[in-house]
């Protein structure tokens, strides 16, 4: 059998995401760089890293996303191959091709891939080729206003602009009315340009009540794709995702594998390698679902696929970037039992704002089924310069409400001082009547005022 010919991998992130990638890495036997900024000097990547290196003062910008410093140091260190993590320079085609220049393979998709599909209009019209459907509006990017207008007119009120370059929920706007189409198309705009680079906006028809689901897929260079379930993500807050679960409370199991099966295939259409996540909207009471984006990296939520299938999918990307088949065929992939995931992020959970500062104490819950993944300790100072998320808790149980129960005792253990967390938003969104029924859509939040009563 044919191995993994890496020696060393250069982590090109940070904080739990970059934990998780060393500790694989590990276990094949693999060597590995942490990068880091100086705000970054005491985080736990670096502890337990093969070896670390500086790359820059705090700021993204002249640190995790300084290419030419992540790349000397890839060549200095004589590192095989660089795993981007997710965010930061995961989706960048461009520091996939330079990766490619210097002679250290990228841990990801084809470039090829990462263009198409990386950039949301291009990926709509790949989808439309591909058969998938998609949702009633234009599958080119805009930056006119006033053509925008004429394609949302014909896609009908309310519509949803949103970033051709990228996601997080950045620049996603709502329009009700054509009168106020110009203002928040060019509000969007400025926002996704600031972002991205790119104020290239889609339009598209605004679906009211909908699930999140996704459909993570891995493919390999032999052209064989497939699915390992899908992923709930519809709890969210400002497209920003805090609770994700497989399966997906209430729906139909024709539509999730009719959902499935379209990501298989635009997977194959466009000669997908590794792996990435296509995402859909689907409207249970219509029976219908639709394409939205396609994530080209490895997902936040990755630990939900590999609980419910006992499969590594970082392990995997790195097999296949070294150019070796899929470890597993479709009929292999059994998912069982439910798992959950929650986001435990730094901040005030009523007013959402972030709260780092020094970890005075931590303890990480345990017992059957529970994971976690987190780079936090007793004495860690969570810096500002970056995004809140500090752990992620996941549980795993034989039923949905075995897999809540479970999560809640996790919570309970979980000890974060010195900082605000948003662990008790999550136990009244686990134990609220509408979620435990399945009664919920991605607008949960806008419809229900968790912490109503509690006089705060």
């Amino acid at each position: 059998m044919a191995e993994i010919t890496f020696k060393k991998v250069l982590i090109a992130n940070r904080g739990e995401i970059a934990v998780r990638i060393i500790r694989a890495c590990h276990e094949l036997g693999i060597k590995t760089v942490a990068v880091h900024s100086t705000a970054d000097e005491d985080a736990l990547h670096v502890k337990l890293a093969s070896e670390s290196i500086c790359i820059g003062p705090a700021p993204a910008k002249e640190s995790y996303l300084n290419i030419a410093s992540i790349m000397a140091t890839a060549v200095a260190t004589g590192a095989d191959a660089i795993h981007p993590g997710y965010g930061f320079l995961s989706e960048n085609p461009a520091f996939a091709e330079i990766c490619e220049s210097c002679g250290v393979t990228f841990i990801g998709p084809s470039i090829r891939n990462m263009r198409i599909m990386g950039d949301k209009a291009k990926a709509r019209r790949a989808a439309e080729k591909a058969g998938v459907p998609t949702i009633p509006g234009v599958s080119k990017g805009l930056i006119d206003p006033a053509e925008a207008l004429q394609f949302a007119k014909q896609a009908g009120f309310p519509v949803l602009l949103k970033s051709c370059a990228g996601g997080g929920g950045r620049g996603m706007k709502i329009v009700r009315e054509a009168g106020e189409f110009e203002r928040l198309f060019n509000m969007a705009a400025r926002e996704v340009e600031a972002a991205f680079g790119d104020p290239s906006l889609l339009v598209e028809k605004y679906l009211p009540k909908v699930r999140h689901i996704e459909v993570q897929i891995a493919g390999d260079s032999q052209q064989n794709v497939v699915h390992l379930g899908i992923r709930d993500c519809s709890i969210q807050r400002r497209y920003q995702k805090l609770i994700e679960e497989s399966p997906s409370k209430g729906l139909p199991s024709e539509l999730q594998e009719a959902i499935q099966n379209a990501a298989v295939e635009l997977g194959r259409s466009v000669g997908y390698t590794n792996v990435g996540t296509v995402e859909f909207l689907a409207d249970i009471d219509a029976g219908a679902f639709y394409f939205i984006e396609m994530n080209t990296r490895l997902q936040v939520e990755h630990p939900v696929t590999e609980m419910v299938t006992g499969i590594d999918l970082v392990q995997e990307q790195i097999r296949l970037a070294a150019g070796l088949p899929l470890s597993f065929t479709q009929e292999q992939i059994n998912p069982t039992g439910h798992v959950i995931e929650v986001r435990v992020n730094a901040e005030n959970p009523r007013t959402q704002v972030p709260s780092p500062g020094l970890v005075t104490s931590y303890h990480a819950p345990g017992g059957s089924g529970i994971r976690v993944e987190s780079a936090l300790y007793s004495g860690y100072r969570v810096p500002p310069n970056y995004d809140s998320l500090v752990s992620k808790i996941i549980s795993r149980g034989r039923t949905r409400d075995e897999a809540i129960r479970k999560l809640l005792v996790a919570l309970d253990e979980c000890i974060i001082e010195g900082i605000h967390t948003n662990i008790e938003m999550h136990r009244r969104l686990l134990t609220h009547p509408a979620f435990l029924a399945g009664d919920f859509s991605t607008k949960f939040l806008e419809h229900n005022d968790i912490f109503a009563g509690d006089g705060a």
